[in-house]
């Protein structure tokens, strides 16, 4: 039988730790060779585009994809989570799971590459999304202020005002985006911006950048400069970010940076590459989103829901055909 989990079933499992728990290690077996990610493949039929992230732990004898649709209804999100034997175990509904995962990659990123003193935020954007990334750098340093920005100063407020409850620290607007980032230790940038919103004349020594907010080769968060003046550029998949990373692209083709020269998230969560060099270094991880973080994270939901008897189960047997060699 195939478990259904809602996702009022994976909000209620799946915790921010947990989340940070999972995609930590499965970044770690990505370093060293043992978990497989491939790149995000996308199909348009008239105004709808289907998204699809495919990935694989096989340590955990699990793999799978999540699929979404993105169009003029909004966006649907599913995961599809497999067995080692290619059974299929779980079917999720997977906007909250998605949300997490991609706040607990920016915690893993924040955790590797920011100063161990941070204790400053700059946040750009107050979405659904900025939630679950401000949550994660706290998780993993000891912030005691933030400070957010957002087109919409209403939107600051709002957000200021429920992440101050919700984690305990100031959290306060600023009246503008270079007001945020001054003197911040970790930057967060998570919009939908086409154009950057975050300049590297604005950067200062020791800063991490985590950006978040785009995986469109046209859109960028960042300008070039940004990325120039960052030593250590980490990226979630090289593959992936050549096609879906217009921070990179656009520096890459302005002779800023080279590919070669930047590193994946896993091989410094693996020891095999390094992050921060030192205090006074500028980091910058770009974060486009993999279907690694989503298998490992659907893995963990589906695994809590069996010990809890959680979800629904579905009369879809699996039963293998036979296949031609």
């Amino acid at each position: 039988m195939v478990l259904y989990l809602s996702e009022q079933d994976v909000d209620s499992l799946l915790t921010l730790d947990d989340a940070i728990t999972a995609v930590e290690s499965a970044l770690r077996e990505h370093g060293e060779g043992k978990a497989v990610n491939r790149p995000r493949q996308r199909v348009l039929a008239g105004n709808t585009m289907l998204h699809v992230l495919p990935a694989a732990v096989p340590s955990a004898g699990r793999l799978g994809l999540k699929a979404y649709t993105t169009g003029p209804g909004g966006a649907r999100f599913w995961m599809l989570l497999f067995g080692a034997e290619g059974e299929l175990l779980a079917i999720l509904e997977a906007d909250r799971l998605g949300q997490l995962r991609t706040g607990a990659a920016t915690g893993v990123a924040t955790k590797y590459l920011a100063r161990p003193e941070s204790r400053t935020v700059a946040i750009l954007g107050s979405g659904y999304q900025a939630r679950t990334q401000l949550a994660a750098v706290c998780k993993v340093r000891p912030i005691a202020q933030a400070r957010v920005w957002s087109r919409t100063p209403e939107h600051a407020a709002a957000f200021a005002q429920e992440m101050a409850a919700q984690l305990g620290i100031e959290v306060v607007p600023a009246p503008s985006a270079r007001e945020a980032v001054r003197g911040a230790d970790v930057v967060i940038t998570i919009t939908t911006a086409r154009e950057p919103i975050l300049f590297g004349e604005w950067l200062e020594p020791g800063m991490h950048l985590n950006v978040a907010g785009s995986n469109r080769a046209s859109h960028r968060e960042v300008d070039v400069a940004a990325v120039a003046r960052a030593q250590r550029v980490v990226v979630d998949d090289l593959a992936q970010s050549q096609v879906e990373s217009g921070d990179l692209i656009a520096a890459v083709a302005a002779g800023a940076v080279r590919w070669e020269e930047m590193v994946e998230l896993g091989a410094v969560v693996a020891g095999r590459a390094p992050g921060r060099e030192s205090p006074e270094a500028i980091t910058l991880f770009k974060s486009n989103g993999l279907g690694l973080w989503d298998v490992a994270v659907a893995a963990r939901v589906y695994d809590l829901a069996r010990e809890r008897g959680v979800g629904q189960s579905l009369p879809i047997p699996g039963i293998p055909r036979r296949v031609r060699t």
